[in-house]
């Protein structure tokens, strides 16, 4: 498989790194990044073409591209790779929130021909969340559990004192829409519970300062005609940014191999 990356920072450079090691039969053609980063990045990858517009990206003839550069990014980005006609694997889920990106989206693959693919990133439990959807799904709520230092430079220092805390305290209660845009480097497992279950304005979603927190703590907690769900996952951190979990460019690599292994546990 012939793909592309757009975004090279903490996780795409954390994917790059292991497509080799995992996923032998993919060939990473081309990286897309800011012009200013383009001779810094093209030293890291001999014989990779490092772009720094989509248009270029797209004349490689990528089947795949994966984002790992933000939501304004997949917002510029992202229709012209669907339109071309290549599957876009989206790590920053939260910015669907945004009804207008959504409409775009689905509008460029319905034209292209191309899929949108969400990965689970740092949550578990999101494919029996999408096999209650049929079986009668009625509540979901998603917590987030995080170091302060993870929520700085975010909304949350305008609503509670992150040096200040010194027990586990929610400083945000409000629908998976609201939260995947108001904290966009921290919500995209968010996002990804409420597309694979009850959707944005029907998931309940809290977020936490934890001062005793040794990582990313996610719980999703569902009920309704088929049982109760109640999966948590307790991950540690990318050393280059606390925001980001472990698991989410592993995620992404799961599914580069569901899409070349033979037998898929999907």
């Amino acid at each position: 498989m012939r793909i592309c990356i757009i975004g090279f920072g903490a996780i795409g450079h954390t994917l790059y790194k292991m497509i080799g090691e995992h996923v032998p039969a993919v060939l990473v053609a081309g990286v897309m990044d800011r012009a200013d980063r383009q001779q810094e990045i093209s030293a890291m990858l001999p014989g990779v073409a490092v772009l720094s517009d989509v248009d270029s990206l797209m004349a490689l003839r990528p089947q795949l591209v994966i984002e790992c550069a933000g939501h304004a990014v997949l917002t510029a980005a992202g229709p012209a790779v669907l339109r071309a006609g290549a599957d876009l694997l989206v790590a920053s889920v939260g910015a669907l929130a945004d009804r207008a990106l959504e409409t775009l989206l689905r509008d460029a693959a319905a034209q292209g021909g191309g899929k949108v693919r969400i990965p689970a990133g740092a949550l578990g439990g999101l494919d029996v969340l999408g096999a209650a959807r049929f079986a009668g799904l009625q509540s979901v709520t998603y917590t987030s559990n995080k170091a302060p230092l993870a929520w700085k430079g975010t909304p949350a220092e305008g609503m509670i004192d992150l040096d200040a805390l010194t027990e586990a305290s929610v400083f945000f209660s409000g629908d998976a829409r609201t939260a995947a845009l108001m904290f966009p480097q921290n919500a995209n497992v968010a996002a990804a519970t409420a597309l694979a279950g009850l959707g944005f304005d029907r998931t309940v979603v809290h977020l936490r300062a934890d001062p005793a927190a040794v990582g990313n703590r996610h719980r999703i907690q569902a009920s309704g005609t088929f049982g109760e769900i109640d999966v948590t996952i307790l991950g540690k951190t990318l050393p280059e940014n606390p925001k980001t979990s472990m698991l989410a460019p592993y995620s992404l690599i799961r599914s580069l191999v569901n899409l070349t292994d033979t037998i898929v546990v999907a």
